[in-house]
C-alpha cells in the first residue's frame, strides 16, 4: 500500500516529450484502434491516458516513504523490457518514466512484455488489493481502456446513452468475448451484406460494361432569379472529381440557350492539364452565382429556395420518373473489374430511374407504417434537430435550410438503405451482435449521408462528422453498398473487427448511465478518480450524438441504456443535466450559462472528492483555448475541495486538424494532479502567494521550454503550478481579509477584484518579454520603465503567443496555418455582406481577444491605442496587421519607391523628421479613423505625452525598415540603418527578437534577416 504522504510520480516527473510524440501520432493510427469502432468526439489519446494512469498509480521512489518493497520489486521487474536499474533510488525514478514513455507507443501497447512488466509494477505498487478506476466523464472510453489494460478495476460513467453504449461494448463485451467475438462479427457481417446488396441490387444498377458504381456525386440546386435567365444553379464548392497528382478529372460546364426555356447546364468530363482550365465553383459564403447569367443569389434567397425543398438532397421526379427539379447526378464513381483506379462518368437516366424506384420504395415504407396505425418508431428518423440551435449557432447550420429532422438529412436512397439494414440486423438473436451492429448502422449513417463530401484529393467520400457540427454540404457524395470507403456500413465491419482483437484486457470493467454530479458509488472507494470532463461550449455533445441515437433506437428497439432516464418524455438524449456551457438551453428557467457549467464541475468533482480514498489521487484533463472555460473548470475544481498537486500538458491533437485552422485552439491537453484538499487546510496570505508565484511559473516555464512546450501551450500550462501555490489554502485573503477570487475582472485593480488567474497571466508575460527582448521588464504594474514601447511588447508578446508546439506556425491563428484547398472545407462559410468572390483572405496572425487582453492589460499595453496602427479587431479575434498592411500607414499614399527616392535626395538624415508623411509635424503616420477615440481613451493627458504616443516608434522604424528591404530601395535602407546604429540599441535588440519569433517560412522573418544582413558592421 502506498502511503498517503509518499506522491506519486505524476507529481514530481513526467515524460512529456515522449508521450507527447506518441500522443500526437497515434491521431493517425486506424488500423484496430479502438477510436474505429465508434465516433465520439474529442477522445482522448490512449498513450496520453496510459503514461498517465501509471505516473498516478505508481509511487515516487525517491520519496522518503516510498515503500522499499516496491523499489526491489520494480528492480526485478523493469529490465524485462529494459536494462539493469541502477543502485540510486534517482536510478529507478529515470527507469520507471523511461518506462512510461516507451509503453505509451502505441506499437508496444499490446506487447505481451510490455504489458506484463505495467501490471506487475502497478501489483508491487498496490499488493492489498486491485486499484479501482473511476472516470465520471468516461465518454468514448480511453481512460477505463487503458486501467483495463493496466490490470486496474474500472468503473465508467457517462450521462450520455450513445457514449454508455460504446463503453458497455469496449469495456464489457470485447474483453468477455475476445477474438471469438471479431470472427462471428465477420461471418454476420459478410451475411448482411450480401442480404443487403441483393435487396438493394435494383436501387444501385452495376453498368452495362460491368463497371461497379461505388459513389455518386450530387449537387443541391436553386433557381436563378435574374430576369430572363431562372436556369438551374448547381450548388458546387469545385468543378474538381479527382486531383492527384499522377492524374486529374474535372467537370467542364457549356451553357445551353433553347427558345421558349430558360438555359440550362451540359456537363462533360475532362482531363485538365493547368489548374486554371478547370472553372471556379458557384457558390460561395452561402451566394450562388449562375453560370448562365453570372446574376448572384443572396444567401437569404438561397436558404429559402432550399428550405422549400427541405435541405434539398432529393430529386424531384415527374409521374413518369423523369427529373424536373431538386438535387442534380453530377457524376458517377465506378470501379471496372480487372482495372485498377477509379473511372468517372455522366449520369444517365437509367441512374436517375434506380433513384425514382428508392422515392418509390421509401413512400412504400413510411405508407406500411401508418397504415399500421404507426406502432413503434418511424422507421426513417423523424425526431426533431435541436431547433434552439437555429439562431446564433454556426455549428448546426443545417437548420437554415429546411433540415428540420434527422431523416431530412439523408436523401431517399441512403435513408432505404440504411432501414434495409435495420431490418436485417433486427433478425439477430445474439444481443452482443446485435449492439455491434447497431454501432456499425450508426457509422454507416455517419458515412453516407447528404452531408458527406467528395474529397478529390484522395477520391474518397468523407463522412458527415468531420467535424463536431451539422454544417451545410453544398455537393454531396452518396455511396453505394459495393463502396469500400471507411466508415460506410458494409466496409467497416472488418475494423470494427480488428479493434475487437487489439484490446487486451484481464477482466471487463462496469459501467452505468449516471450523473456526474450524483456518483452511484459509496464513498472512500475510488484509488484513481481520471477523468476528461465537457470543454465548457466547445461541443455540444448531447445534441450530436442525437444523430446516432434515433438509429440505435431503431436498431435496438427497448433497450434498455437507450433512453433518458432522467426524463421518460424526452425521445433523444438526456440535455438537461448535459454539463456544458449553452446558451440555446435553459433549466428552470435559466439559460445554462458559466455559471450552470461552474456549478457542475463543483458538483461532480465534490462527489470524486466523496467516493475517493483517503490515500487516492486524481486527474484532470482539459484542453479548451478559452480563458472564461479554463476558469469556470478550474473554479468548479477548488469548490469542490480539490488541491493541484501537477500539472502536464501532453501534446495531443494535431495541428493540422480543422479546428486547428479556423481557430485558437491548443495543441496540448493539460493534464492536472490533483488531491483532495484536507478540511483543515489554512487560510492563505495574498503576500505570500504574490511572492512565490514568479518564481514558481519562471522556474516551470524553463521546465516546459526544455521540453518543446511553446506559445499558448506553455500559457496554459502554467496554470497548473500557479494553482499549486494557491489550492493548497481553503482560501486566500489580502491584509485586510478581503478573500482573493480565483478569476476576475483583468482591467481591476484590486487583487480581490481581479482575481488570481490575471495575475499568473501577467507573470508569464513579463517572464516571457524578459526572455524574448533580452531585458528585465518593469515589475509594477502599469509601468513600462525600462522597456520598449508598447507596440513592440504587445508584436513580441503576439507572436510569441503564436509559437507552435507542434512547429506547425504560418499565418493564421494559434499555431496553425489557413484553410488549403477545397476538400479541407466542410461548412458554409459565414456571408459577410460582400460580393461573392470579393472576398480575400486577411494576411497577419490572429489571437482571441480575451488572450490579447489579458495579456496586455496588466503590462501597461492600451489595446485601443494601436487599434488600426499594428491590430484590428472583429468578432472577438485580433489580428496583428502584417508589415505589408502597414505600408500606406507608414509612408502615406506614396510609395515605398517614392518615399525612399525622397529620403535619399535629402542631404540631412533625421528619421523622426524624414520617415513618415507626416514627419515634418513631428508626428508618426495618422491612423485614420482612430485618433479621436484615441485622445477620448488616453483620457487627459499632456501634449508631450500625446506627442510621444504619436511619434514612431521603434517598431515603426523597423517595419520600413523591413518595406524599404521589400523594395530593392537599397541607399535608403542603408541610410535609416546607419542613423538607427547611431541612435542607440533599442532598433538591433527588437529587429533580432523578432526574427527569432516570427514562423521560419514566413516572409517577415525573410525581410527581416535580409535587413540585419544589411546592418553596418561596428
Amino acid at each position: 500500500m502506498i502511503p498517503k504522504e509518499c506522491k506519486r510520480l505524476a507529481e514530481v516527473d513526467f515524460p512529456i516529450a515522449v508521450v507527447s510524440k506518441h500522443s500526437a501520432r497515434e491521431k493517425s493510427i486506424r488500423h484496430g484502434h479502438p477510436s474505429t469502432l465508434h465516433l465520439w468526439w474529442a477522445r482522448r489519446p490512449l498513450a496520453a491516458c496510459r503514461s498517465m494512469l501509471l505516473a498516478l498509480l505508481l509511487p515516487d521512489p525517491c520519496d522518503p516513504h516510498c515503500p522499499e518493497d516496491f523499489k526491489s520489486k520494480a528492480k526485478e521487474i523493469l529490465p524485462k523490457v529494459q536494462g539493469a536499474v541502477g543502485p540510486k533510488d534517482e536510478n529507478l525514478r529515470q527507469s520507471l518514466l523511461r518506462f512510461i514513455g516507451d509503453f505509451s507507443n502505441w506499437d508496444l501497447s499490446a506487447n505481451p512484455a510490455y504489458i506484463e512488466v505495467s501490471r506487475g509494477l502497478v501489483k508491487a505498487a498496490h499488493p492489498e488489493e486491485t486499484p479501482l478506476v473511476v472516470d465520471p466523464f468516461a465518454g468514448g472510453g480511453s481512460i477505463p481502456l487503458e486501467a483495463l489494460r493496466l490490470g486496474c478495476e474500472t468503473f465508467a460513467s457517462d450521462l450520455n446513452p450513445v457514449a454508455c453504449l460504446i463503453l458497455k461494448v469496449m469495456l464489457e463485451d470485447i474483453p468477455r468475448y475476445g477474438p471469438k467475438l471479431a470472427d462471428e462479427l465477420r461471418r454476420v457481417g459478410a451475411e448482411i451484406k450480401k442480404e443487403a446488396e441483393k435487396e438493394l441490387d435494383e436501387f444501385y444498377p452495376k453498368d452495362p460494361d460491368g463497371a461497379t458504381p461505388i459513389a455518386y456525386l450530387w449537387a443541391r440546386t436553386v433557381q436563378c432569379e435574374a430576369p430572363n435567365c431562372g436556369a438551374e444553379i448547381p450548388l458546387m464548392r469545385s468543378f474538381w472529381l479527382c486531383k492527384k497528382m499522377s492524374r486529374k478529372r474535372a467537370l467542364r460546364y457549356k451553357v445551353v440557350r433553347l427558345n421558349g426555356g430558360p438555359p440550362h447546364l451540359e456537363f462533360e468530363i475532362f482531363e485538365p492539364k493547368a489548374d486554371k482550365e478547370v472553372s471556379d465553383g458557384t457558390v460561395t459564403r452561402a451566394r450562388a452565382t449562375c453560370p448562365c447569367c453570372n446574376m448572384v443569389l443572396p444567401p437569404e434567397r438561397v436558404r429559402t429556395q432550399l428550405s422549400e425543398q427541405r435541405g434539398g438532397a432529393d430529386t424531384v421526379f415527374d409521374k413518369k420518373g423523369n427529373r424536373v427539379g431538386g438535387a442534380r447526378m453530377l457524376a458517377v464513381v465506378k470501379l471496372h473489374p480487372g482495372i485498377q483506379g477509379r473511372h468517372y462518368r455522366l449520369p444517365t437516366d437509367h441512374d436517375y430511374q434506380a433513384v425514382w424506384k428508392a422515392q418509390n420504395r421509401l413512400k412504400a415504407i413510411l405508407d406500411d407504417w401508418e397504415r399500421g396505425g404507426k406502432k413503434g418508431l418511424c422507421p426513417v428518423p423523424d425526431e426533431p434537430l435541436p431547433l434552439e440551435r437555429q439562431k446564433g449557432s454556426s455549428g448546426f447550420r443545417v437548420l437554415l435550410y429546411g433540415m428540420k429532422t434527422f431523416g431530412e438529412l439523408f436523401a431517399a436512397r441512403q435513408k432505404v438503405s440504411l432501414v434495409s439494414l435495420v431490418s436485417a440486423s433486427t433478425t439477430l438473436t445474439d444481443p452482443t451482435l446485435r449492439i455491434l451492429l447497431a454501432l456499425l448502422i450508426g457509422k454507416g449513417a455517419d458515412g453516407n449521408s447528404s452531408l458527406c463530401r467528395w474529397m478529390v484529393g484522395y477520391e474518397n467520400p468523407v463522412n458527415q462528422f468531420s467535424r463536431q457540427a451539422l454544417p451545410i454540404v453544398w455537393d454531396f457524395c452518396e455511396s453505394a453498398p459495393p463502396s469500400q470507403a471507411r466508415g460506410v456500413f458494409l466496409s467497416a465491419t472488418d475494423a470494427v473487427a480488428e479493434v475487437i482483437r487489439e484490446v487486451r484486457a484481464v477482466n471487463f470493467g462496469q459501467i452505468q448511465q449516471a450523473d456526474a454530479c450524483e456518483s452511484p458509488l459509496p464513498s472512500q472507494t475510488v484509488a484513481i478518480w481520471f477523468t476528461d470532463p465537457p470543454y465548457y461550449d466547445a461541443i455540444a455533445y448531447a445534441d450530436l450524438s442525437d444523430f446516432f441515437f434515433v438509429w440505435l433506437k431503431r436498431t435496438l428497439p427497448e433497450y434498455p441504456l437507450l433512453r433518458d432516464r432522467f426524463d421518460p418524455t424526452n425521445p433523444l438524449t438526456p440535455k438537461r443535466q448535459e454539463a456544458i456551457q449553452d446558451p440555446a438551453r435553459r433549466v428552470d428557467g435559466e439559460i445554462k450559462n458559466r455559471d450552470f457549467y461552474e456549478n457542475s464541475m463543483a458538483g461532480a468533482f465534490a462527489e470524486g472528492r466523496r467516493v475517493l480514498k483517503d490515500d487516492g489521487i486524481g486527474s484532470v484533463v482539459f484542453a479548451h483555448k478559452t480563458t472564461e472555460g479554463w476558469e469556470a473548470l478550474l473554479s468548479g475544481m477548488i469548490r469542490g475541495g480539490w488541491t493541484v498537486t501537477g500539472s502536464w500538458p501532453i501534446a495531443t491533437e494535431a495541428g493540422n486538424r480543422l479546428n486547428a485552422r479556423e481557430t485558437a485552439a491548443l495543441a496540448t491537453s493539460i493534464h492536472l494532479v490533483c488531491r483532495p484538499r484536507p478540511e483543515d487546510a489554512p487560510v492563505g496570505d495574498w503576500a505570500d502567494v504574490l511572492r512565490e508565484l514568479p518564481d514558481r511559473v519562471g522556474d516551470w516555464m524553463e521546465r516546459l521550454q526544455s521540453e518543446g512546450i511553446r506559445g499558448a501551450d506553455l500559457v496554459f500550462a502554467c496554470i497548473g503550478p500557479a494553482l499549486e501555490i494557491y489550492s493548497r489554502y481553503s482560501k486566500v485573503v489580502d491584509a485586510e481579509e478581503r478573500e482573493i477570487p480565483l478569476g476576475g475582472d483583468p482591467e481591476a485593480l484590486e487583487p480581490h477584484r481581479r482575481g488570481f488567474l490575471s495575475y499568473v497571466w501577467e507573470v508569464v508575460g513579463r517572464t516571457a518579454l524578459e526572455q524574448v527582448l533580452g531585458t528585465p521588464e518593469a515589475k509594477a504594474r502599469n509601468s513600462t520603465a525600462g522597456a520598449l514601447e508598447e507596440d513592440a511588447r504587445l508584436t513580441a508578446l503576439f507572436l510569441w503567443t503564436l509559437q507552435s508546439t507542434n512547429g506547425s506556425g504560418k499565418n493564421g491563428s494559434i499555431g496553425v496555418s489557413p484553410v488549403e484547398g477545397d476538400e479541407e472545407e466542410d461548412e458554409e462559410e459565414e456571408d459577410t455582406g460582400k460580393d461573392a468572390g470579393a472576398t480575400k483572405k486577411k494576411q497577419g496572425y490572429s489571437l482571441i481577444f480575451d488572450v490579447v487582453r489579458r495579456f496586455a492589460q496588466p503590462l501597461g499595453i492600451h489595446l485601443p491605442e494601436w487599434e488600426g496602427r499594428i491590430i484590428e479587431t472583429e468578432k472577438g479575434v485580433v489580428r496583428l496587421l502584417s508589415v505589408k498592411d502597414r505600408a500606406k500607414q507608414l509612408f502615406g499614399e506614396e510609395s515605398a519607391q517614392a518615399f525612399a527616392e525622397r529620403f535619399e535626395r535629402s542631404s540631412e538624415v533625421s528619421l523622426q523628421l524624414k520617415l513618415f508623411p507626416e514627419g515634418e509635424r513631428g508626428s508618426a503616420p495618422e491612423i485614420k479613423g482612430h485618433k479621436g477615440r484615441k485622445k477620448k481613451a488616453m483620457g487627459a493627458v499632456s501634449d508631450e505625452a500625446l506627442r510621444a504616443k504619436q511619434e514612431a516608434t521603434t517598431l515603426d522604424r523597423i517595419h520600413a525598415a523591413m518595406l524599404l528591404q521589400a523594395n530593392g530601395r537599397t541607399n535608403a535602407l542603408r541610410a535609416l540603418l546607419k542613423a538607427e546604429q547611431d541612435r542607440g540599441p533599442d532598433f538591433l535588440r527588437l529587429a533580432n527578437a523578432l526574427s527569432a519569433l516570427y514562423p521560419k517560412q514566413s516572409e517577415e522573418k525573410r525581410l527581416l534577416d535580409a535587413m540585419l544582413l544589411a546592418m553596418p558592421r561596428t
